[in-house]
């Protein structure tokens, strides 16, 4: 059996259990590195549940697609926050996660040995499931500011490319593509044929006046446009595992195929509960997102003073730092002597893709303020004592 080869051999292994086990062996560590908001799901949330107990027949599975009023709820949230229309031409699945979506989508798209384009740094989830379809990732580097380079990407397109995904704002840098940008990738896709995956779990994250941009809303794209939603950020819901996809109605019988497959239907006491957190008031996602913002400048504040240490390009969106640290050491060894002799956890970057340089990601969505300041005043000083040495 040990001669045996499997496909699971090419794939990454999670970095957040790896980190997540060296966190548990150092005790007080503060972890900057899963990426979760440190706030609860909305009151209405759990209000829902009893909706659920009181149908008898909720024992039983439901739609494949998910149950007609989150359906509904998710399509009214769409047309007026996304801009985008349920039609004829599109339609909503509910997923276990926007994991899930991206999964479903590329076993959807694909056959063994097709291409889908990554721009670097990419969400490494995303890199282990094509990886798993028997799917070649084919990277395309961002720009200085971690930008997309249209020319690059048109250049990278064979005629085994089934996507081109985009992440805004971004997972690992936190970045946001402006309009244009997007606009330029979604028509490249249109006129070449392929799909444009919109991973959009962020989408409420952005600072600075900042505007999220959905590409399924643009005229006339979707028939190629897949996007991906997640609650488990805006709504801290991560453990509920709800997300859900907007997709061409022509992939509908693929896609519903994969996750009957799977999951045959997204757990419907989630669902219920999703359908409660959309009711919520417009103060619960501003509140908190605001109280992230406050975050945010406190971790900026404190990195600023690491000036020569590392570069870094302040983004608009999401809750990541992405550090480029002015060192020759191995990311992996910086992250594991940061948590044994500093008590701070971040990520690596490698596990995004990133060989060029010792990267790491810093996230500060899961901390309140004061936490946040001392695990970032541990970083500061874990920096400031390993890479000067």
């Amino acid at each position: 059996m040990e001669s045996l080869t499997s496909r699971m051999q090419v794939v990454q292994s999670p970095i957040i259990p790896v980190v997540g086990e060296l966190i548990k062996n150092s005790p007080g560590t503060i972890s900057l590195g899963q990426g979760v908001v440190h706030y609860n799901p909305p009151a209405e949330a759990i209000e829902f549940l009893p909706k659920f107990l009181a149908e008898p027949a909720n024992n039983l599975y439901k739609s494949v697609e998910g149950i007609p009023p989150l359906l509904t709820a998710l399509a009214e949230k769409l047309q007026t926050f996304n801009g985008i229309e349920i039609n004829g031409e599109n339609c909503i699945v509910v997923t276990a996660g926007s994991n899930m979506g991206f999964m479903n989508a590329i076993l959807a798209i694909t056959n063994p040995g097709d291409e889908i384009i990554l721009n670097t740094p990419y969400y490494f989830n995303h890199e282990m499931a094509i990886a798993m379809a028997g799917c070649r990732a084919v990277l395309v580097a961002t720009d200085e500011n971690y930008q997309l380079r249209k020319e690059a990407i048109a250049q990278a397109i064979t005629p085994k490319t089934r996507a081109v995904v985009t992440i805004s704002p971004n997972n690992p840098t936190g970045v946001v593509y402006s309009e244009a940008a997007l606009r330029q990738v979604n028509q490249i896709c249109g006129t070449r044929g392929i799909y444009h995956i919109s991973d959009e779990a962020y989408e409420y994250f952005t600072y600075n006046g900042v505007k999220h941009i959905s590409p399924a809303a643009f005229d006339n794209s979707s028939e190629y446009t897949i996007s991906l939603f997640s609650l488990s950020k805006a709504y801290g819901f991560a453990s509920w595992r709800i997300g859900y996809m907007v997709i061409p109605k022509h992939l509908f019988v693929a896609i519903k195929k994969v996750q009957d497959t799977i999951l045959i239907c997204p757990p419907v006491i989630s669902q219920y509960a999703a359908l409660g957190a959309l009711q919520a008031k417009e103060e619960y996602l501003e509140s908190n997102i605001e109280a992230i913002a406050q975050v945010r400048q406190v971790v900026l504040d404190s990195l600023n003073r690491l000036q020569g240490l590392y570069s870094i390009i302040p983004p608009n969106g999401a809750f990541y730092f992405f550090l480029k640290v002015n060192t020759q050491m191995d990311a992996f060894e910086l992250v594991k002597r940061l948590i044994q002799e500093h008590k701070v956890a971040v990520i690596p970057g490698t596990t995004f893709g990133m060989d060029d340089g010792c990267y790491l990601r810093v996230g500060y969505g899961a901390l309140q303020k004061e936490t946040a300041k001392e695990g970032i005043e541990r970083l500061v000083q874990g920096l400031e004592t390993i890479v000067k040495s």
